[in-house]
């Protein structure tokens, strides 16, 4: 059953023995949390699928906050995920470019064909998915989201703009002052994004690996913070002296 897939897989982070012998003595000796993903045996991305049981990841945050690059790092490495972009699906469904659609149809109209997509990819399971920048901004989207694990990744506004710039394919940023315009944004959704599982600040100094890693230690531990029901079965059951039927 579903809800045994992930039976002994725990989080490697706090696992002494998925260290490499050389880095076993950085372990603490009862157990503790491991290093980086330098001194580890497995990468913790092999072992987050069996955790998730299927859950899907959603990537929200900012326009060029790294959603797709960061969202397609993390599905390679686990292995098992398939990696889905809303924007793009929203593109090959209406054979038109974002600004195209902004051009014909608004915003509005914009954010009504993503939240069509939306709600059709949340049936899949499975899946890491790269969302647009504004999905959190209609209550409706929450309801699929809240179906899987919110990632946000949090990126100062003068670092967007500098991995933005020149980039014609940001309907939203086309003015005068797109700076003033990214903030103005973020202070709009900043609170949205706030409802997010895991929050994952991204320094300019981060490329989408080092990302990535820091999206796979977080997740383990919400999954450690977050147990599923039969977790939470088994614990109340050993701590009553009962026996756990494997």
């Amino acid at each position: 059953p579903a809800d045994q897939f992930d039976q002994g897989v725990e989080n490697p982070y706090k696992k002494s023995e998925v260290l490499k012998a050389e880095g076993g003595a950085d372990a603490d000796a009862e157990g503790g949390e491991a290093g980086g993903e330098e001194d580890m045996k497995v990468d913790p991305a092999r072992l987050l699928g069996p955790r998730l049981q299927g859950t899907n990841l959603y990537f929200v945050g900012m326009m060029g906050s790294g959603k797709s690059a960061v969202g397609d790092v993390v599905a390679r490495r686990m292995g098992t995920y398939n990696y889905l972009d809303t924007d793009t699906i929203i593109e090959q469904a209406t054979k038109m470019s974002i600004p195209d659609i902004f051009e014909a149809e608004g915003e509005d109209g914009f954010r009504d064909v993503e939240a069509q997509v939306l709600d059709t990819v949340h049936a899949y399971v499975r899946c890491v998915i790269s969302t647009g920048g504004g999905v959190v901004t209609r209550i409706q989207n929450w309801s699929k989201l809240q179906t899987g694990i919110v990632v946000w990744l949090d990126v100062d506004p003068e670092v967007i703009i500098k991995r933005i710039e020149g980039d014609t394919n940001r309907p939203l940023l086309q003015a005068d002052d797109p700076l003033q315009k990214l903030k103005d944004l973020l202070e709009d959704r900043k609170e949205k994004y706030a409802q997010a599982d895991v929050r994952i600040e991204v320094g300019e100094d981060m490329d989408a690996d080092a990302a990535a890693d820091a999206v796979f230690r977080s997740l383990h531990d919400f999954l450690d913070d977050n147990p599923p029901a039969y977790l939470k079965a088994k614990a109340k059951a050993q701590a009553e002296g009962l026996d756990w039927v494997q």
